[in-house]
């Protein structure tokens, strides 16, 4: 199955990561103190995003101006592609 979203040229769509719920230290997070993840993979990209593709690992800036909506049961999140700072490689 596919992506739901088709994004507009200068979009990317991408699934937010998990953040960790155990510290360094062996410590488990409670929910209210985990951060709000700024890295995501991309799972669809717009024609005009240059070198950013699906599957991506990508970090995104000012996540106030990127809009999340819900499709079924997954969760997307839509950033323009000049707010994303960074790729990620593993």
């Amino acid at each position: 199955m596919g992506v739901p979203i088709n994004p507009m040229p200068e979009y990317v769509v991408v699934q937010a990561e998990e953040p960790s719920t155990k510290t360094a230290s062996g410590l488990y997070l409670p929910d209210s103190s985990k951060e709000k993840p700024k890295t995501a993979k991309v799972v669809a990209a717009g024609t005009a995003v240059g070198d950013i593709k699906v599957g991506d690992r990508v970090i995104y800036k000012n996540e106030y101006e990127a809009t999340t909506v819900k499709v079924a049961t997954q969760e997307y999140t839509l950033v323009y592609h000049k707010n994303i700072i960074a790729t990620v490689t593993r």
